[in-house]
């Protein structure tokens, strides 16, 4: 089956959120003085795929993908993929501040997605794969809208970024099966307009 096909045939489940193991992503022992980053950039297995692939040895404890943003509790991916939920496909990373800034994995976001198609990334289309960062702190607010205007006015020069800048509410994991999903499945749907960029460093 070609791999894009694949994203439309990927098994429903009706299982809710499960606890995840440290095979299945989740990671234990991490400090009081770890950090969140919440991103939305599309179709959630390439974005965990390509921060793992990039952070997963410089400070990144652990990635999760799931959904924030909308107004219905304990969401399935059935539901989020109506776009009636709200919710945005997200990955949600724990990392340690000191090896890593928050900055950096910020300045990353806007390399491996294009953030100036609204409501889609590639093929993938609807509010459920729409750009965004949910920030945790007022430090993290005015980071994001820092990072932002100067990706804007330095990479993204040909089109405006329709990135939401939000706080974060309410988060709920994927489905177990979503979790380390190109890992577990190599070859699987990557969306083609998940790839790095080669921006020079923001000034």
């Amino acid at each position: 089956m070609p791999n894009f096909l694949s994203r439309f045939f990927r098994p429903f489940t009706s299982s809710t959120k499960m606890g995840l193991g440290p095979a299945e992503g989740g990671a234990q022992n991490i400090p009081d003085t770890a950090q969140k980053c919440t991103v939305a950039a599309g179709c959630f297995w390439g974005v965990e795929h390509l921060f793992r692939k990039n952070f997963g040895d410089q400070g990144l404890y652990d990635a999760r993908v799931g959904y924030i943003g909308g107004d219905v509790n304990n969401p399935g991916y059935r539901a989020v993929c109506t776009g009636r939920t709200g919710h945005a496909e997200a990955l949600q990373m724990t990392f340690d501040p000191s090896v890593i800034s928050y900055s950096t994995l910020l300045e990353f976001f806007y390399k491996m997605h294009d953030p100036t198609t609204r409501n889609r990334q590639g093929a993938d289309t609807g509010t459920q794969y729409r750009s965004g960062i949910f920030y945790h702190s007022p430090e993290q607010e005015s980071m994001a809208k820092e990072v932002m205007e100067k990706a804007q006015t330095q990479w993204w020069k040909s089109g405006k970024i329709s990135t939401e800048i939000l706080e974060a509410g309410q988060w709920w994991d994927a489905e177990t099966y979503h979790q380390l999903y190109l890992h577990k499945n190599p070859g699987g749907y990557e969306c083609p307009a998940h790839y790095i960029r080669s921006f020079p460093p923001l000034s």
